[in-house]
């Protein structure tokens, strides 16, 4: 291009459509200052100004050169990137994701997007230093706020909101500004920092032989500085950058030897951006072959990816589904292309990135929650540089930059833990990562000794590729299981607190044979409630209607929906006598009753209270790993693909509690959570056991887990599923009505029904309150809809859903009320 064309063409007025970070319904589109032509892309981040005066970072979705019709567009502030930090396709995945489960663009960039690539705004206002200016052709208002300058030195826009008792301020100020009495800075602060480490260099002064000479020479004194030298010098042979630490340990010079050298010019310091991913790589064997079972399935698994662009893989716990994973991934990097690994939870990830990290080395990046803001940043612009050909993480994972992906694996696909629940987009790791393999023309394998219901479904009626490994690795059996009847344990007092003797006598032998125990309690925190035993009075909380449950570790009543907490009450509130019982039982009270029967074991404990910060996981694990705990007590979190080679036993301490909850999915959860957990024990050559403590003892699904029949499990739900109109043969969309009056939430629920009713008819069910009916003093009704898949346009559902919230939403009547939609619950 020409020097007069590019003159030309940065002079068009250009117009960028942007995402902001709200939830709003629509993009808006503002006008590009003609020095910010050329700096302009899709996917880079701008800075605007919106409302009167709140300053946000905004993603570039399109340009144009036509102005909008309803509204005069504002000037971008800024432009924060060089190259986009976002590609087409991932716009186009928010897009889809956006539309398909009704949520606001804006909240699909708040999920999307790292904390630290999100940018907080000050504006901060100055008085100009210009002793030449005359005060007295201003207005009063800004002679104030120019006195207020005088006082304090600096202020925001908040203060000067404050001074002036108006909102209304940017016009006020943008005139100062334009006269020059004020100076106004946007200060954009970039909350993504490197990771810098300092490493030492010999000054240049000493880096000849004679200059290294007088160097010693002149250290004859200070023997440990001179020890520091001589390793700095060694360390030199092998290593560029040599870190303060690596002269300690090579030299055993303390840090203030160090020190002294660094302040007597021996040593200059450079600062180094490092990778916040360092580690050693952990001694596994890469060197694996497959067996018989394993490489009929691989071949199978790499035919039905010739015609299907999804494959399910049903292998059985301990069958070797990541030895699996592993060479497919190899073969995709093999081809120049990238491989995501998606695992439902943040305590899989250690485990299996040990295995990974001694295949793929640098190459495998790691991504999930409990990383803080920089090192999700980090992986963030690495993926997009293609520094991590292989990235392994939980659901958010499916949001990163990648830009040549060939493979996607989803482990456990059945966990529900990859449905993101609040806040919006409520959407399904699985289903999203479909669509992005769909994007990318990449292929999909969902994995799971359980699959869920809907994707064996898909399999079964051809919509993806089915393949089945039902054969243990090795020589590992799966285990036998099980079934106490506790009630009849307890007529022949042979329980002893929570464990039948079966149970209790079965953890002693196991330990004698110095293996180990699981123990799973689907609930955390110590006794579920508090009830007097006189007048009944249970302890709620006062913003949920749900009881406390008493955490012995704090000694304190916590609520899990809001977080309040309380003190244990000596008395009963309602009644005044000293009659509060405990009810049920959780992690910590199980633990605390096993010590008592048993008090020579080792107990640890896997829950979300003793797993708290980024190492928490790992450190438990690890720990019954190395063989430091004999009996690990825990909730689903035992559930999850866990790889614990001397595990021979395990206990379900109460079935009952998964098995009869009041939700469509209860059995097949029921099914899933007793199998995944069973297959914990025996997972190398000792056969393991199963206890399943319940007092239903002759239930279906228990008869089933005892069987290992999932084949029954799939075939007796999925008759009752078409029975009554549920997933896979129909979509459900729940919409929730909040509001904290009880009164207007129960009405407006009736309104929006009826207002559904009129467009979908008999698809509408309720309202009715849910479970739990009130969350953080907001009262929900809650309004199913089931539509089916045949016959009918989804799109065209959800354009009239849309219609009738909007609707809704403009009756006075409903002012204030909230609806949340939720595409696909799960």
């Amino acid at each position: 291009m020409s020097q007069a064309e590019l003159l030309a063409s940065n002079r068009k007025t250009l117009f960028v459509e942007v995402i902001l970070p709200l939830a709003i319904a629509k993009n808006y589109t503002y006008r590009v200052p003609l020095e910010l032509n050329d700096k302009v892309k899709v996917g880079c981040r701008v800075i605007v100004q919106f409302g009167k005066n709140k300053i946000y970072s905004a993603i570039i979705v399109a340009l144009s050169e036509e102005a909008p019709l309803q509204y005069e567009a504002k000037y971008i502030l800024d432009v924060v990137d060089d190259d986009p930090i976002i590609f087409p396709n991932q716009i186009a995945l928010w897009n889809w994701i956006s539309e398909y489960y009704m949520c606001f663009p804006g909240d699909v960039m708040q999920a999307a997007l790292p904390a630290a690539l999100k940018m907080a705004s000050e504006t901060k206002i100055m008085a100009a230093d210009d002793p030449t200016l005359d005060r007295s052709q201003i207005s009063d208002k800004g002679y104030m706020i120019l006195e207020a300058l005088d006082l304090a030195g600096e202020l925001t826009v908040n203060d000067v909101i404050k001074i002036l008792g108006q909102k209304t301020v940017f016009p006020l100020l943008r005139s100062l500004f334009e006269k020059g009495y004020i100076l106004i800075s946007e200060e954009i602060k970039e909350k993504y920092k490197a990771k810098t480490k300092a490493f030492l260099r010999l000054a240049s002064i000493f880096n000849d032989a004679d200059g290294k000479r007088e160097l010693l020479d002149s250290l004859n004194k200070a023997p440990k500085q001179q020890d520091a030298v001589l390793a700095f010098m060694q360390l030199q042979k092998t290593k560029t950058d040599i870190s303060r630490q690596d002269v300690m340990e090579a030299s055993g010079a303390s840090a203030s030897a160090i020190t002294a050298l660094i302040d007597k010019g021996v040593f200059d310091v450079k600062e180094k951006v490092v990778s916040r991913f360092e580690g050693t790589d952990v001694l596994l064997s890469p060197d694996f072959t497959f067996n018989e079972a394993q490489q009929t399935a691989f071949d199978q698994i790499k035919f039905n990816f010739e015609s299907k662009d999804v494959v399910l893989l049903h292998g059985v716990t301990a069958s070797g589904k990541t030895q699996l994973y592993i060479r497919l991934i190899e073969e995709c990097l093999a081809t120049g292309k990238s491989a995501l690994y998606l695992l439902p939870e943040i305590a899989l990830t250690a485990q299996i990135t040990e295995r990974l990290k001694l295949h793929f080395g640098d190459k495998l990046g790691v991504y999930h929650s409990r990383f803080n803001d920089n090192e999700r940043a980090e992986v963030w612009h690495r993926v997009r540089k293609g520094d991590f050909q292989v990235v392994i993480g939980a659901r958010s994972s499916v949001f990163l930059p990648f830009f040549d992906l060939g493979l996607i694996i989803v482990d456990e696909e059945h966990e529900n833990s990859y449905k993101q629940y609040d806040p919006a987009p409520r959407y399904h790791a699985r289903d999203t990562a479909i669509y992005l393999g769909h994007q990318h023309q990449a292929k999909v394998l969902l994995g799971s000794a359980t699959p869920s219901v809907e994707s064996y479904y898909n399999a079964k009626a051809g919509k993806y590729g089915l393949v089945e490994l039902l054969q243990r690795f090795g020589e590992a059996k799966l285990p036998e299981i099980q079934i106490v009847d506790i009630a009849e344990a307890g007529r022949k007092e042979e329980m002893f607190s929570y464990f039948s003797g079966t149970l209790l006598k079965a953890i002693q032998t196991t330990i004698a044979n110095k293996e180990q125990v699981i123990l799973f309690q689907n609930r955390r925190g110590h006794t579920p409630f508090l009830q007097c035993g006189t007048c009944g009075y249970v302890a709620k909380c006062v913003n949920c209607d749900v009881s406390l449950t008493y955490h012995k570790t704090s000694n304190l009543l916590h609520c899990h929906y809001c977080g309040f907490s309380e003190e244990m009450p000596q008395t009963c509130p309602a009644c005044g006598l000293p009659h509060m019982q405990s009810k049920g039982f959780g992690t910590e009270r199980v633990e605390e009753e096993l010590e008592l029967l048993l008090p020579d074991l080792r107990i640890g404990r896997l829950d979300l209270d003793s797993t708290k910060g980024k190492h928490g996981f790992d450190r438990v694990i690890s720990a019954f790993d190395n063989q430091e705990f004999d009996v690990l007590i825990g909730t689903q979190m035992v559930t999850k693909g866990l790889d614990f080679g001397n595990v021979s036993l395990i206990g379900v301490i109460n079935a009952d509690g998964m098995v009869n909850f009041p939700d469509f999915r209860a059995y097949e959860r029921a099914f899933s959570l007793f199998s995944q957990v069973s297959g914990r024990a025996g997972r190398r050559q000792n056969p393991g056991q199963v206890i399943i403590q319940t007092y239903t003892p002759n239930h279906r699904i228990l008869e089933q887990v005892q069987q290992h029949d999932y084949e029954g499990m799939f075939m007796t739900e999925v008759t009752e599923r078409k029975n009554y109109q549920y997933p896979p043969f129909y979509r459900l969309i729940k919409l929730d009505v909040k509001h904290k009056d009880q009164d207007l939430v129960n009405d407006s629920a009736i309104r929006l029904a009826s207002l559904l009713r009129q467009q979908l008819g008999a698809r509408v069910l309720g309202p009715e309150p849910p479970l739990v009916s009130r969350v953080r003093n907001n009262f929900i009704q809650t309004i199913t809809l089931k539509i089916e898949r045949k016959d009918i346009s989804i799109s065209k559902v959800k354009d009239l859903i849309k219609q009738s919230i909007l609707h809704f939403d403009l009756d006075k009547k409903n002012k204030g009320v909230r609806i949340q939609i939720d595409v696909d619950p799960y």
